[in-house]
């Protein structure tokens, strides 16, 4: 005989909080179990299983990435770091470049770059000529926004298109390693740039 506890798929699971319910009816109410639609604390829990599904999915992402450089590539990993005094919140982290993922607000999920070095980069790949020290942030679209459908699922957002996780995390993710992968370019030119200077001052008896 089946147990209720026995291979129930996650899609199922409210089937298990119907019997359960079925069976000790009398306990729900007691307790207070009754189904009662709170908005706000179906966005909250869903924000929190949603950042933790694409924290997985960048962390699958990233060690599959990482494990090319096992190979003979060389080139630099993406680290991931969960946030401190959030339940979900996170980061990638690779070539003094961050994606910050966190729950800005309620609702919404912010997606943001920031750097900390002098570079040419910017978030979607292609250079440009600001060599400041500064934070950076993606022009627009920089958010996922949560809503509440007719039965009361929760889905998420992205310029207005619903979106899954696995299509979040592989947009971002490319986009990340695009961004940092430009930011080393930019300082190995920098670099080329520096040692011909300096050959060029010790041909003229000068040094750095």
């Amino acid at each position: 005989m089946t147990r209720l506890t026995d291979n129930i798929p996650a899609q199922t699971g409210w089937i298990h909080e119907l019997v359960r319910s079925e069976v000790h009816p009398e306990a729900e109410k007691l307790l207070g179990l009754t189904s009662s639609f709170d908005p706000a604390s179906l966005i909250e829990e869903n924000t929190i299983q949603f950042l933790s599904q694409l924290q997985e999915e960048f962390q699958s992402y990233s060690k599959l990435f990482n494990g090319y450089s096992e190979n003979g590539i060389k080139f630099q990993d993406i680290k991931i770091y969960s946030l401190a005094g959030s339940p979900a919140d996170f980061m990638m982290f690779r070539s003094q470049v961050k994606l910050v993922v966190s729950n800005s607000t309620a609702g919404v999920i912010s997606l943001s770059f920031s750097r900390h070095i002098r570079s040419t980069m910017n978030v979607n790949g292609q250079g440009s000529q600001d060599h400041s020290v500064s934070n950076v942030s993606m022009n627009k679209g920089q958010e996922l926004r949560a809503q509440i459908g007719p039965f009361h699922e929760v889905f998420w957002t992205y310029e207005g298109e619903r979106v899954t996780a696995a299509q979040v995390t592989k947009f971002f993710f490319i986009e990340f390693v695009r961004a940092t992968r430009d930011s080393r370019k930019v300082r190995g030119s920098n670099q080329v740039l520096l040692e011909q200077i300096k050959t060029l001052l010790q041909e003229k008896g000068l040094d750095l």
